[in-house]
């Protein structure tokens, strides 16, 4: 740490050193109305390559030699450009008020600036506008963020309705999701169909997939940073809507007018109630999920600032059947909690700090009652993850030339891979079991943007991890670079190394997310999962479309990567007392993953017609001593051609419609090739009478390891938006078809064994059967704001 420091204070006084005669212009750039700060907003001087973006806190700051006239011009996605001309002769503080597209009573917005994609040193990174997200056509009407950074190129999901995503062949646990700097363990609702993230609360969702900046770790293949709102400073305003599965609410205003705010959001299913009539009252299912997320926010002036936020949600299955004095109940419930305190401190006009204290929680619970008479027996088995941390950020702009970053944060994880309680007044027991094991989680970075040239960008840094376990400590270097080189002023070649390493991960049988998957820490037994990636591509804009072009392919390897042996589970239910005597340590088995590909994407953000395309040629290859003979073989989820189709159109100012289009390779599966019935090894007393030859069960003979392929998938989606101003605000019908042309995509397949008498024999047949999951699905929404 005292070293970070020392480096960072003799970078200050070096770049102090050759800023002799130089000013700099700094400030906040927020929302007209409601003093919302804004992220990644353009500041550029026209007419030249000097430029430099807003931070997650909407600060900027830029260095330039004294002048009696500078202009400089700010630029945001559906915002107003505003550009302002002032003198530099002292250092100026210019705080910036941007008017959204909203508000304006014109479509069109003149000089508007777009962020090209040739001018940013960053590669493998998306961001995607809300407006777009809350545009697209999903399952049920339920906007989704995880189901949109699915239909990007390189991202993959699961399998049908899993809003799991899979991101360059790595596994769900290898995506780094951040909510307000506090992870989320478990992004899922309803067994994976739908997410946790509400749009109504959220700012700015960003995906980056490779050419990691130093800033970022503890995992392979993905970061996903979504930032919430701070809530309108100005008046009270709120958005919400109504649907078939779900309705929301979303609340935000001043708490002291133009210096703290608050918002508050909320969303909950109602399908237990709609699915109670259907169901006797002594058999009954009951589900539902909830979403509670809330920020508060003050403004000290100019140098300190004060957020504190959170994130409460959970979702609650049971079933209930009685049948005289017997009753049964048994279900589960997974829940996330996430708490960030952050403050913010301006040291001066081109330092600037955050410190955030950081709690997150996830955990799963499984219970089962039985009551028959006075007999009582019931069973509690839960798992989950606990983390505390701190985390400490700079931002240091000395000039135009570097952006320097540099940090550290450390978190306490606590792991329960394993707390029972078991209770049985039959044999008049109870017994209370609970594994907890607690690690210490570091890291420290620095990294520097660095433009040495009119036409080269470079993003260089260095992270030091650090883990600590009960019996091991492991320190690893992260090296991360990525360089861009523009051959036009709208044309750039880019490059990106970056090496990984992961301390958690998670341990899954059934490749969908449930929320029985369990997470683990490493160990002096589990080493960290490690990756190497390398990519390279370039980036075009086409200026008078306003469409952005990026080719890019890639290479990642692997190592340590962990999953169960053959047959092994997380819990044996069938036998609780001795559920925690097979350790979690013992079930898994270690290996390595290839994962190679090229993505392309055309994307429009702005206009009338806005969306993207999307295709990935990818191959995804793990192999395991322990499994598939210790040979390699293609992941479940490699996908050799991937497609997606976005398109949003404003037919009128008060009509949008909307589609999708996706193709996907089929999922990698283990088939069966042969069944036959054999003779038990020893024969019953009646057989050994009667002479006779009693067979036993069906054997099943499988090929190699997901050596088939499930059939392709492919799926329309359509939607059409009707909006219509009123005097409190604005109100929004949507109707939209999921699957709209009903295909029948596979979710998983069986084998149907049927017998047939033919004369005095029995023959039998076995088919291969597909179980489709979504039909075509029509639903209707309505929103409203004020």
């Amino acid at each position: 740490m005292k070293k970070l420091f020392t480096l960072l204070l003799l970078l200050c006084c070096t770049c102090l050193s050759f800023a002799q005669g130089k000013y700099t212009i700094s400030g906040y750039v927020r929302e007209q109305g409601s003093g919302e700060s804004l992220i990644g907003v353009s500041v550029y001087r026209p007419g030249t390559t000097i430029s430099t973006s807003t931070n997650t806190y909407g600060f900027y700051s830029l260095t330039l030699p004294a002048q009696d006239s500078v202009t400089l011009a700010f630029g945001y996605l559906g915002y107003k450009s505003q550009v302002k001309t002032l003198s530099l002769r002292q250092n100026v503080e210019l705080n910036i008020q941007l008017q959204s597209e909203a508000t304006l009573k014109e479509v069109e917005i003149v000089g508007e600036r777009v962020e090209k994609v040739s001018q940013a040193v960053e590669m493998s990174k998306l961001d995607i506008p809300i407006s777009q997200i809350k545009s697209v056509p999903a399952l049920l009407g339920e906007k989704d963020v995880m189901k949109v950074l699915q239909l990007m190129p390189g991202v993959q999901s699961g399998s049908e309705g899993n809003s799991g995503i899979y991101v360059r062949g790595g596994g769900p646990d290898q995506n780094l999701i951040i909510l307000d700097d506090a992870t989320v363990y478990n992004a899922s609702h309803l067994f994976g169909f739908f997410s946790l993230f509400n749009g109504d609360a959220l700012k700015s969702v960003e995906l980056t997939k490779g050419g990691f900046p130093a800033r970022y770790g503890g995992r392979l293949s993905s970061v996903i940073e979504l930032n919430m709102k701070d809530g309108n400073k100005e008046e009270l305003h709120g958005e919400g809507g109504i649907g078939i599965l779900s309705s929301r609410l979303m609340l935000e205003g001043p708490l002291v007018k133009g210096k703290s705010s608050f918002l508050v959001s909320g969303r909950r299913t109602y399908a237990d109630v709609l699915a109670r009539p259907f169901f006797k009252e002594d058999e009954r299912p009951g589900y539902y999920f909830y979403d509670l997320n809330t920020k508060l926010n003050y403004d000290f002036g100019r140098k300190n600032k004060l957020y504190l936020s959170g994130y409460f949600g959970e979702d609650r299955f049971s079933i209930l059947e009685k049948d005289d004095d017997e009753v049964n109940k048994a279900g589960f419930n997974w829940g996330n909690a996430t708490g960030t305190l952050r403050w913010n401190h301006l040291f001066n006009d081109r330092l600037f700090a955050n410190t955030s204290l950081i709690f997150s929680r996830y955990k799963f619970n499984i219970f089962t009652d039985e009551k028959d008479g006075d007999d009582e027996y019931s069973l509690r088995y839960s798992s989950g993850i606990r983390d505390i941390g701190i985390k400490y950020d700079l931002d240091f702009l000395p000039n135009p030339q570097h952006s320097i970053r540099a940090g550290l944060l450390s978190t306490y994880h606590r792991f329960s891979p394993s707390a029972i309680v078991v209770k049985d007044t039959d044999i008049d027991k109870f017994e209370s079991k609970v594994d907890n094991i607690d690690v210490v989680e570091s890291a420290v970075y620095i990294e520097d943007t660095y433009r040495p040239f009119v036409n080269l960008r470079l993003n260089g840094g260095l992270r030091l991890s650090h883990f600590y376990t009960k019996n091991k400590q492991y320190i690893r270097p992260e090296p991360r670079l990525s360089a861009a080189y523009n051959i036009k002023e709208d044309l750039a070649v880019k490059a990106s190394f970056s090496q990984m390493n992961q301390y958690v991960h998670l341990l899954t049988n059934t490749g969908i997310g449930l929320p029985t998957d369990l997470w683990v820490p490493t160990t002096d037994r589990v080493a960290p999962q490690q990756s190497s990636q390398v990519a390279l591509g370039f980036a075009k804009d086409f200026m008078k479309r306003d469409i952005a072009l990026t080719v890019e392919g890639y290479y990642k390897k692997s190592d340590n990567i962990i999953g169960y042996k053959e047959g092994a589970s997380f819990l044996l239910i069938e036998d609780p007392e001795s559920a925690e005597e097979v350790r979690w340590e013992d079930n898994i088995t270690k290996g390595k993953g290839w994962s190679y590909g090229v993505e392309v994407l055309l994307q429009k953000k702005v206009g009338r017609l806005s969306g993207w395309a999307g295709y990935t040629l990818s191959w995804t290859q793990h192999q395991f001593d322990s499994l598939n003979f210790g040979q390699k073989y293609y992941a479940r989820y490699d996908r050799r051609h991937d497609v997606s189709l976005v398109g949003i159109y404003e037919l009128r100012k008060n009509i949008t419609l909307s589609g999708t289009w996706v193709y996907g390779t089929g999922n990698a599966i283990t088939m069966p090739i042969g069944t036959w019935n054999a003779p038990r090894n020893t024969p019953t007393r009646d057989e050994s009478r009667t002479g006779y030859t009693y067979w036993g069960m069906n054997s099943t003979q499988y090929g190699p390891m997901n050596g088939h392929r499930m059939a392709p998938y492919h799926r329309l989606d359509l939607g059409i938006q009707f909006h219509k101003q009123k005097k409190w605000g604005e109100r929004t019908w949507e109707v939209s078809f999921y699957n709209a042309y009903n295909r029948r995509n596979p979710f998983f397949y069986y084998l149907d064994e049927r017998s047939t008498q033919v004369g005095d024999k029995y023959e039998s047949e076995v088919k291969l059967k597909q179980v489709t999951l979504f039909p075509i699905i029509p639903s209707v929404n309505y929103s409203f704001k004020f």
